[in-house]
Parts: structure tokens; C-alpha cells; sequence
């Protein structure tokens, strides 16, 4: 294993100057990766899995030898119902030891796509036929669950789709409470009809009928073999569904691990909260750990979001002498609320933050009240998982998205069209681009593509992100903006377009712009600004009552819909949504300098800085040091760059 300790870009040089890409690569497929870790760590705990937060000693743990078992006989399993290379398993399911042995039993016999079991029914559908899934594996019925019922009301609608494979959860129920659940499950599976061509498979009794010794199928691979499809660009609607490959994968859990190899090693032991239908759950908190012999502690199937999780995360965190975890913001801020008075936290060495811009304030305050260091990264579905991340022993720079993966190369740059015209100058805006082994083949709808890859002057293909980024001198890459219109709540996209379509849809609507407004608790929160007919009346409330019946998702529905005469524009008529977003920015200032300095003046100029992107200049007048110093801590709580003069 690689031990240069990663301090300075100059260290992501030398690992990648020492050793050839190709001896950190000795697997072609994420099963044998998998496999030759679980060889090496056959008596070691794999997965602790518990149920409930308020009863988190009760746990199910899973040995090395047990994974690799389940994870090839879910293999066989899909491969003896006549599934094969480019056939998909799709699932939308809970955080379950069962989810990895979907996920990687399916990705060792065919191609895996992870579904947000949180979406609608049709959106559901939609996906599931855009794919041509095969196989769809989710929850057997049961109460409080819905999961099995939206798979019923869409199953007749589902031509390609020959197998539904139901997942037990009694079994992790103990006592007297686990027989009665077995009962009560079993009841609920005796009821399952399904339509003509459509077959029923139970996922527990299929693990017990197949053999977990070896696959039973050959199976070749390449560079391009694909491994999994994961939706992105929006919680409503149809998402983009990114087209991934195994070296992909084992790329990117390798890329990162060599990043920071003096926590990310054997001894890893990472808290698993995050859904495993996105790419951060299933590599940072799966593959990345199986691969090296580390320990994923899956806390309940709801993770973060289940009631007891994070009331209790700092004695779950003791007990299972938890070393990593991997959060969204909002998570952060909410373990703030519970004191870390007597808990230990002597295993825990860092927090790994992404998805969405960490507030400074709550970065800051975080840390000196933990004294848990914050490693702030950058990603997305397209390259994986991560592309820069910020290293442990390094300087760290509050902020700052980090430093470049070692072998992936990642560039500010100008851009004419798809063409690349020029690399930026230090700390110059440009286009964020990305190349390297974690760039995915593309989106399963080619029209979807469009505008997707820059070209250089060489010729070589290059990932537009859609972010906008400035580097520094010390090779640290700074967001400044997103070229993408994307409104991110909480760490979800939301795609603009599909309020706007939807607010448009309302018969005294002629044009509407949804931006992000900034949010204390969730980073942004989406708004939409609409334009009426002339001489019509419609109330903001009729407004937003007519939002909640047409957008299907409630995330993305707007929490205010502000009527206005016209929506500034470009110089060639587009939409100028920085302007709406400037004017979110400076009310929310505004709004926060009523609550805190209601007596003093207050002066704000929002507008588009050349270093640090957008900016609020803020000046309050006659205000002492004391309430400045009040007002400056209340506004790094937000995610929007200031300056308080």
C-alpha cells in the first residue's frame, strides 16, 4: 500500500511519478477487487448493521468471508435467471447489508442501477424503462413501507422487466419481536401476485439456494465494461443517468485512498449514513472500505435521516470506534445541536464534507468544538465520485474544495464552444475540467451529451463539470460559481428547467426563473420568479398551492413564488439568473441585518467579484465592533461569499 503522506500538490506528483497507474490497478472488475480483500480479511468485520439509532448496540456484523459469500451468490443468483453482460439489475432500496450484495453481486454478473427510493412511482417507471431493467429488486411488502407499492402500481407498465426480487428485514429483528416480524413478513409475501411473464424471486431464499464458492460464470472485461448507471441533474423528472464502467471504480476508491492513505487504510472504520443510491454511499462508504480491509458501520436503514441517528452519533461513533464518516452539510450543522460533553471521540480522525458548499461558520465552529478535522472535496456522478478532496496533513484552507486526485488531471480553463482556448492563470475563473481514468463514457441518451466534453488542442477529451473554479498558487482549487443552473437543497440537485416547465404549465403564466435562495439549514431552497398575463391576479398562496399539485417532488418545490413585471435578460434576450440570484442573496442579508442590527443602517452591494465569484459587500454604518463581529458569525453560516466592512 502506498504510504507518501500527501501534504502538497508536489506529493500527488511524486505518488504518480513513483508508481506506474497500472500497478495501483491490478483488478479489472470491482468482484475481484473485492474478493482479494475479503481473501486477505476473511475473519474481520465487514458490516456492522443496526436498526435503530436509539438501540445501536444491537447490531448485525458481517464478516469478510460472509460479504464475499453473499456478494457471489447474489451473483449467481442474477445469472441464473438468465441475466447477463449488458443486462441491468435496477434496486431502490433502504441502507442494507443486502443493498452491497445487490450492488456488487449484480455489477460481477451484469450492469446495477441505483434508484432514489424517495422518487414517485412514475418517475420510477420512467427510469426502470429507460434502461430496459431486466430485474428490479426492492422491500417485500410491509407496513410503514411503501416501497413494495410503488413497484405494484407501475409493475404492469414495465415491458422489459421479467423478474421482481423482493428484500426481507425481519431477520435483523431479534427476540420475540423477530417472530413475530418473520410472521407478519411471510403473510405479506403469501399475498404477491404479479402479471403474466413476470416472475417473483425472494432475495433471502435465493442467497440460500445458490452457492457462495465461486461465480459460476466467466465473465471478460475491459476498460469500457460498464458497471453501473446512476441517475444526476435533478430530483424531479428523468435524471441523466451517468454510464459508469468498473475501472471507473476501482479508480476512483484507489485515487482517493492514495490521497489520504494515513486515514484511509485497513484500519478505516466508517460510519455509513449516507443512501447508498448515490455514488458517495456505495464507493466512499463501500467500495473504497471493502477494498482495504476496513469496517462500514451502516447506521439503520434510513440513515442520517432515521430519528435516533444523530442524537445518538457520538456514542455510535465510541462504540464502534468509528475513524471516518462521510456527511452533507446539513449533517453537520445538526450534530452541532447534540454536546460532545463526556462522549469520546478519541478513534475519530476526520469528516469528510461534499455535495454541497460547507458555511464557514459551521466549518469553523465544528471543528473547535469536536476537534474532528473537516476535509472538504469535490465531485460528481460523471467523474465518479471525487475529483479533488483536501488532504489530512496538508494546510488546510477553510473553503477550498482541495487538491487534484493523484493520476486524474483537473484544469480552470478558457473555452470557445467545446474548444479548449486556454489554461487559466493562478487564481483566473475559468470552466472547471476534468480528464483521468473516473470520467464516465457518457449519458445512457446521447442527445443528453451535448455540450457534455471540451476538447484541447491535442485532442483529448475532456469532462465539462459546469462548475466554475479558480486554482492557487499551493494547486488548491477554489468554487466560484456553478455554470450549471442546478439549485442544490441539502445535497440533492434540483434541475430549474422542471419548475419552470411546471410553473409555466399554469394557464396565467408566460415566462418563470427558479434559482436557489439562500438557507440556514440547507445550503439553498429553491424560489421561482414568474411573469404574468397582463391585468391577471394570482395570489402568491394559489400560486403555491398549484406548485405542490404540479411538482411532483416536494424538494423541489419552491418556498416562495414572487410575481414580477419582467425577468432581466441578456443581451440576447436569455434569462440572466445571477441577477435573481444576487437579489436572493442580498434579501436574505437584509432580512438577517433586521433581526440582529434592527437600528442600524445597512448598505449592500451584491455583485460578480474577478477572484471569488459572486460577492456581498456589506457595510453597516455607526455599528459597534461587537455587533459587527455578531452579524459577520451569523452571515458565514450561509454558503454565499462576504465581506463585512
Amino acid at each position: 500500500m502506498n504510504t507518501v503522506n500527501v501534504e502538497t500538490l508536489k506529493d500527488i506528483e511524486q505518488i504518480e511519478q513513483s508508481t506506474p497507474l497500472s500497478a495501483n490497478m491490478p483488478y479489472t472488475n470491482t468482484y475481484e477487487a473485492i474478493k482479494q480483500s475479503a481473501l486477505k480479511n476473511t475473519d474481520k468485520t465487514a458490516i456492522s448493521f443496526f436498526l435503530s439509532g436509539q438501540q445501536y448496540t444491537d447490531s448485525k456484523d458481517i464478516s469478510y468471508a460472509e460479504l464475499l459469500n453473499n456478494i457471489t451468490k447474489a451473483g449467481n443468483f442474477f445469472h441464473s435467471i438468465g441475466l447477463s453482460d449488458t443486462d441491468v439489475v435496477a434496486f431502490f432500496l433502504p441502507n442494507l447489508p443486502e443493498t452491497h450484495y445487490v450492488l456488487w453481486g449484480a455489477e460481477a454478473a451484469c450492469r446495477v442501477m441505483a434508484i432514489n427510493p424517495l422518487l414517485e412511482p412514475e418517475q420510477i417507471r420512467d427510469l426502470l424503462n429507460a434502461v430496459g431493467a431486466k430485474a428490479v429488486v426492492t422491500m417485500n411488502p410491509m407496513k410503514n413501507l411503501e416501497l413494495w407499492g410503488k413497484l405494484e402500481s407501475i409493475i404492469n407498465d414495465l415491458p422489459e422487466t421479467k423478474h421482481v426480487v423482493g428484500v426481507d428485514i425481519a431477520h435483523y429483528v431479534s427476540g420475540v419481536k423477530g417472530i413475530a416480524a418473520k410472521l407478519i413478513q411471510r403473510s405479506h409475501r403469501n399475498k404477491i401476485k404479479l402479471s403474466a411473464g413476470k416472475t417473483y424471486h425472494n432475495f433471502t431464499t435465493a442467497l440460500k439456494q445458490h452457492s457462495g464458492e465461486s461465480l459460476l460464470f466467466n465473465r471478460q472485461f475491459d476498460s469500457d465494461t460498464i458497471s453501473s448507471l446512476y441517475c444526476t441533474g435533478g430530483t424531479t423528472g428523468l435524471p441523466k443517468i451517468a454510464r459508469r464502467t468498473h475501472q471507473n471504480e476501482l479508480f476512483n476508491v484507489k485515487a482517493v485512498q492514495l490521497s489520504n492513505s494515513q486515514v484511509l487504510n485497513e484500519d478505516l472504520v466508517v460510519l455509513g449514513g449516507l443512501p447508498l443510491f448515490h455514488v458517495n454511499g456505495a464507493l466512499v462508504t463501500g467500495l473504497l472500505p471493502f477494498t482495504i480491509g476496513g469496517t462500514v458501520v451502516i447506521a439503520t436503514p434510513q440513515g442520517y435521516r432515521e430519528q435516533g441517528v444523530l442524537p445518538n452519533f457520538w456514542d455510535i461513533a465510541a462504540h464502534y470506534k468509528v475513524t471516518t464518516f462521510s456527511a452533507v452539510p446539513t449533517v453537520y450543522s445538526g450534530l452541532m445541536n447534540f454536546s460532545t460533553e463526556g462522549k469520546d471521540l478519541s478513534s475519530l480522525k476526520l469528516g469528510i464534507c461534499g455535495a454541497a458548499p460547507m458555511p464557514v461558520e459551521t466549518f469553523k465552529a465544528f471543528q473547535q468544538v469536536t476537534g474532528i478535522k473537516i476535509l472538504e472535496g469535490y465531485g460528481l456522478t460523471e467523474g465518479t465520485c471525487v475529483s479533488s478532496l483536501n488532504p489530512f496533513m496538508g494546510e488546510q484552507k477553510v473553503g477550498s474544495i482541495g487538491l487534484r486526485l493523484p493520476y486524474q488531471q483537473m484544469q480552470c480553463v478558457r473555452i470557445d464552444g467545446d474548444k479548449i482556448v486556454g489554461h487559466c492563470a493562478t487564481d483566473e475563473i475559468g470552466v472547471l475540467a476534468v480528464k483521468g481514468p473516473n470520467v464516465f463514457l457518457g449519458y445512457q441518451l446521447e442527445h443528453q451529451n451535448k455540450g457534455l466534453w471540451l476538447y484541447d488542442e491535442e485532442g483529448n477529451k475532456w469532462l465539462n463539470t459546469g462548475d466554475l473554479a479558480r486554482q492557487d498558487e499551493q494547486g488548491y482549487f477554489w468554487l466560484t460559481g456553478r455554470k450549471k443552473e442546478l439549485i442544490v437543497r441539502s445535497g440533492h440537485n434540483i434541475e430549474p428547467k422542471l419548475i419552470e416547465e411546471a410553473m409555466c404549465s399554469h394557464p396565467k403564466v408566460t415566462m418563470a426563473a427558479a434559482v436557489g435562495k439562500p438557507d440556514l439549514h440547507a445550503g439553498e431552497v429553491p424560489v421561482c420568479y414568474v411573469v404574468v398575463e397582463a391585468g391577471a391576479q394570482v395570489s402568491e398562496q394559489e400560486f403555491k398551492t398549484f406548485a405542490s399539485k404540479t411538482i411532483t417532488e416536494r424538494a423541489a418545490v419552491p418556498k416562495d413564488i414572487m410575481v414580477v413585471d419582467a425577468l432581466p435578460v441578456t443581451a440576447v434576450g436569455k434569462v440572466f439568473k445571477p441577477k435573481l440570484e444576487m437579489l436572493e442573496i442580498d434579501k436574505c442579508i437584509r432580512i438577517l441585518a433586521a433581526e440582529i442590527v434592527p437600528e442600524h443602517k445597512i448598505d449592500v452591494v451584491v455583485e460578480q467579484d474577478s477572484k471569488y465569484g459572486v460577492m456581498a459587500n456589506i457595510e453597516l454604518l455607526s455599528c459597534n465592533e461587537g455587533l459587527k463581529e455578531t452579524f459577520r458569525k451569523e452571515l458565514g453560516q450561509y454558503t454565499f461569499k462576504s465581506q463585512l466592512h
